[in-house]
């Protein structure tokens, strides 16, 4: 079991870097009770969840050390103060620099836990992209989530034709060639619980 990396730790919040293939919390079996908030745990017995990321994404991921912090940075979330970026590496040239998405999605029940877009029954989910640089092959981006559906942002690459490399759910034909999804939550940007001010938690993208 490798240890956990702390990115910042304090009397109230604690944050990390989510190494990428481990679960946010157990799973529903035995053999997915695994997770970064049994390691965390470990440590730092009080830690408490505020939010999640997918098993195959890496990166910050920040938790609440009291009752308080929890719910104070539950509610940023909830309020959408909080400030997320992500660096991915997707499909394809990307021939626009920036641009956003906006397209409501919803679970496709018959093939979960996969989401897909839905006009009718979607929740609102938007996302800012900007691009970092691309080849004829691949393009690495800057994601900048506006809201926090259930892969938002794999589902809104693949709505774009530019599905993230080594996806196993949503580009299952990308995974052989990668030995993780290319997907990672480089930054963070939350109040801190006690004093208000803004904090920067930020991880580098290890591809």
């Amino acid at each position: 079991m490798d240890p956990i990396e702390v990115l910042y730790e304090d009397y109230e919040i604690l944050a990390v870097n989510k190494p990428a293939g481990l679960l946010s919390v157990p799973g529903k079996s035995e053999d997915l009770s695994d997770c970064l908030l049994e390691r965390v745990e470990i440590a730092f017995p009080t830690a408490r969840l505020v939010h999640r990321l997918d098993r195959d994404t890496s990166g910050v991921m920040v938790f609440g050390l009291t009752a308080f912090a929890q719910r104070h940075l539950g509610q940023q979330f909830e309020k959408r103060t909080t400030k997320k970026t992500y660096v991915a590496r997707v499909a394809g040239q990307m021939d626009d620099k920036e641009g956003e998405v906006d397209l409501p999605l919803t679970v496709d029940w018959p093939n979960r836990p996969r989401q897909m877009v839905c006009h009718e029954t979607g929740k609102p989910s938007v996302t800012e992209w900007k691009v970092i640089r691309s080849s004829e092959v691949e393009t690495r981006v800057r994601l900048f989530p506006q809201t926090g559906r259930t892969h938002q942002l794999r589902v809104h690459m693949l709505s774009l034709g530019h599905p993230i490399l080594g996806d196993p759910l949503y580009a299952p034909e990308t995974s052989e060639g990668f030995d993780r999804m290319m997907l990672h939550a480089e930054e963070l940007r939350v109040s801190h619980p006690e004093s208000g001010k803004g904090i920067r938690l930020r991880a580098k993208a290890p591809f």
